[in-house]
């Protein structure tokens, strides 16, 4: 009985295991495809390329190994220094307050960064700024589906895009109303 109870357990384990890998895999399929298109997008329009959230985010782990979450871009911005370290353009500044003119970049791109900010009002900010000084935006956010996006303490919002239309809803708040935002 208890055997068979075990190998249970282990069973679930393995299939959650494999699920999680699943889902891992294809947000990172997502955010390498977004990268490449904000990328070819700011190319196309001579413009720079602004990365909102650093590649290096704030992992010791990844400077050790050299393994950014992500390129670059031409100009990289981040509220943590650490999290742009090294890189010939970095801006220390928040994404609620992007020090650039309107329009300076053919598109920009921001990874993981949106769920970090404490309420919907700043999200809905860092939006508006994003939109404000580039022409073209691509996000990326973790899946309903991820584990970690779940139990991360410092993810404050859920983020997640239908069409042209980007949602947030304040996460761990019961009765938090969610809200659209268009661009």
């Amino acid at each position: 009985m208890a055997l068979t109870v075990l190998y249970v357990v282990l069973g679930l384990l393995a299939v959650v295991g494999i699920w999680q890998l699943v889902v891992w895999m294809l947000e990172i399929q997502d955010k390498n495809r977004k990268y490449r298109a904000a990328t070819s997008l700011a190319r196309e329009r001579t413009r720079p390329l602004l990365v909102a959230g650093g590649p290096w985010g704030g992992k010791q782990a990844r400077h050790w190994f050299n393994k950014p979450a992500h390129g670059e871009g031409d100009v990289c911005l981040d509220i943590d220094r650490r999290a742009i370290d090294g890189h010939p353009y970095a801006v220390v500044a928040s994404v609620t307050h992007i020090p650039f003119s309107d329009n300076t970049f053919g598109a920009a791109f921001a990874s993981h960064l949106l769920e970090h900010l404490p309420t919907v009002s700043k999200g809905r900010q860092a939006l508006d700024e994003l939109n404000r000084v580039a022409e073209t935006v691509f996000i990326v956010y973790p899946s309903r589906q991820s584990i970690a996006g779940w139990v991360i303490p410092e993810h404050h919002l859920w983020v997640w895009q239908e069409g042209n239309s980007t949602f947030f809803k304040q996460r761990g708040k019961p009765g938090a109303v969610e809200e659209e935002y268009h661009r």
